[in-house]
């Protein structure tokens, strides 16, 4: 299941990256309906449904200030809202690479994509990573 953040509503961005994931596709709106729901409680509801990968837009408030879990994983994409329309591309290219290839894998990663960069943390070491890569 991928749970876009809320600033990434109104896109398009479901029915894009419906056309290659093959799961679910929501807003986090979906999980708590009805409700602002603000960033803190964010992990939250993650922790409610099964294997969730999170995609935000929204870095400064989710990279490096979110830990770590087992049960979900967070993605905090370098985009401004002007190319928020890039995120299907992204994810793509990203669920591609070996660290993120599966749901199985991704749990528990904490990463920031950047155009030339991904950098991730996980519940498996306190170390960051940094993995090499181009969104072309």
């Amino acid at each position: 299941m991928i749970v876009l953040d809320e600033e990434l509503q109104g896109l398009g961005l479901e029915e894009a990256i419906s056309r290659w994931y093959h799961g679910s596709v929501i807003l986090i709106k979906a999980l708590r309906p009805g409700t602002v729901i603000k960033d803190e409680a964010i992990a939250g509801l993650l922790r409610r449904v099964r294997q969730p990968t999170f995609v935000t837009i929204n870095h400064g408030d989710f990279w490096r200030r979110v830990a770590a879990e087992k049960v979900f994983c967070l993605l905090c994409l370098k985009l401004t809202a002007d190319q928020a329309d890039e995120v299907s591309h992204w994810l793509r290219r990203l669920f591609k690479l070996p660290a993120f290839q599966t749901k199985r894998i991704r749990m528990g990663k904490v990463a920031l994509l950047s155009l030339r960069s991904i950098q991730y943390y996980s519940v498996d070491d306190n170390l960051t990573h940094l993995l090499h890569w181009s969104t072309k």
